[in-house]
């Protein structure tokens, strides 16, 4: 084996201390540190990684880096190489289940890390979905089509478009549900905007992702798999959702309606909310137990409005204190036909923004207000500046979330420039975007440190 096998990824100071060990990559090793002693595997690096630490698979499947200064011995017990492909079997068809439909986009529902390049390689045709997920036989005959094969912050108009003519198509095949694989940062923003453009469908449209990739041992990738796939042949919830954990554990999975869910923590795998309001239902491996029944209901026609239309040069803006006109100017210098405003507490900007919003009217550009907080309403009756914004022609979107109503702006230009029609339609609930109140478990944050919630907590862990 030579030097840059051996050694994959390594230079510099720790590669000095693997090779005065003798310590190859793929090693199954016994290091020593001032910190104690690690058993593992040693893993390739990264070509742009550190030069300072040795990467160690654990015995338990998580990998921790370990700083080359501290280490004091390595202690070598044999050498396993590992090659993260996963196995691929075909996919059994049982003429007696039904047909789900699976397109890719992106994402890491299932995956292998190249170690060479820290890169995630996705696994995607139904031989390695197989491979990996075998319960998924027992659920649907499954298909997949790759879509795109793009990280989801990439992810716009193109492929929104795409992916509702696909559905579109699937529907028209005959198939019974259909699921998304997508990356999950901007999983809502896609989940809202297909609710626009596939409007009244037949049968469910689940978007799944996870969290952490299917080498690591607390991946969520294989239960939202399994969850959104039994949704999608299974539940008579004929809508646009989305299908990730409910709690952090792995008791269940919660489906979120596409214009109320929100990806709310950078990392942890119940990062979906569905916000001013409540999930549509629990899914389980074993079953699907809905939570509300104002749902569109599945049905046997194949009958489904695909509008893909949508215009380009709309803006979502976040108000901050001191914000200078220049920022809402820009835009109309630029062209923009449409501005969101997250505004602060009922919906709220700086009167020296008041000439350039009055500027944005006079140009025929809508501009539409939401709340950052999130839960609640806009309600710009309440005090004279709201009043005064809607004199110049700022319009507000009740509860909508300020991600749906960028894209549902984006959506309705597209249909048409009238400003009066634009707001008909974006003050028309369409998809569940905009709800007459918000419920009183609709909104429910646990603040650690106070008693009462620390009580609660810790009796859910007895």
């Amino acid at each position: 084996m030579n030097s840059q096998n051996t050694y994959k990824g390594y230079r510099g100071e720790v590669l000095a201390v693997l090779r005065s060990y003798r310590a190859q990559v793929w090693s199954d090793a016994e290091i020593h540190t001032n910190r104690g002693i690690f058993k593992g595997i040693i893993l390739p690096r990264s070509e742009t990684a550190d030069p300072h630490h040795v990467v160690l698979k654990l015995r338990s499947g998580y990998n921790i880096g370990i700083a080359a200064r501290n280490i004091r011995n390595i202690v070598i017990g044999g050498h396993r190489e590992a090659h993260y492909k996963i196995p691929e079997k075909e996919f059994p068809y049982d003429p007696k289940k039904v047909s789900v439909k699976l397109l890719g986009t992106g994402g890491t529902i299932a995956s292998r890390l190249d170690y060479r390049t820290g890169a995630v390689i996705p696994a995607f045709t139904p031989g390695e979905l197989y491979g990996s997920v075998p319960e998924l036989a027992d659920i649907c005959n499954l298909e997949t089509e790759k879509l795109y094969g793009v990280f989801s912050e990439n992810m716009g108009p193109e492929q929104w478009m795409g992916t509702a003519r696909a559905i579109g198509r699937e529907i028209e095949k005959g198939v019974h549900g259909i699921v998304i694989g997508h990356g999950t940062d901007t999983m809502h923003h896609t989940a809202a905007i297909l609710s626009f453009m596939v409007q009244n469908p037949p049968v469910p449209i689940v978007m799944v992702g996870s969290q952490r990739s299917s080498d690591r041992p607390s991946s969520d990738a294989a239960l939202n798999l399994m969850h959104s796939v039994k949704t999608a042949a299974e539940s008579s919830i004929a809508e646009v959702m989305v299908c990730m954990f409910g709690p952090t554990s792995d008791l269940y999975g919660l489906l979120h309606r596409g214009t109320r869910v929100r990806k709310m923590h950078s990392s942890y795998r119940s990062t979906f909310r569905t916000i001013g309001d409540i999930p549509l239902a629990m899914v389980s491996r074993e079953k699907i137990t809905p939570l509300r029944h104002d749902t569109n209901c599945r049905r046997k026609d194949r009958k489904v409005t695909i509008n893909t239309a949508f215009e380009e040069k709309v803006s979502i803006v976040y108000y901050y204190p001191n914000m200078k006109p220049d920022i809402i100017d820009s835009l109309i210098d630029n062209g923009y036909r449409g501005i969101v405003i997250a505004g602060t507490g009922l919906g709220h900007v700086n009167k020296p923004l008041y000439p350039t919003l009055k500027r944005a009217r006079d140009k025929n550009i809508a501009v539409y207000m939401t709340v950052q907080t999130l839960w609640g309403y806009v309600q710009m009756y309440v005090y004279d500046t709201g009043r005064d914004m809607m004199e110049l022609g700022v319009v507000p979107t009740a509860n909508m979330l300020p991600e749906v109503a960028y894209v549902k702006l984006g959506w309705t230009l597209g249909q048409t420039r009238d400003p009066d029609e634009v707001k008909k339609i974006m003050l028309t609930p369409i998809a569940g975007e905009i709800t007459e109140r918000e419920p009183s478990n609709g909104y429910l944050i646990l603040q650690g440190g106070i008693p009462e919630v620390e009580e609660f907590i810790s009796k859910l862990w007895k």
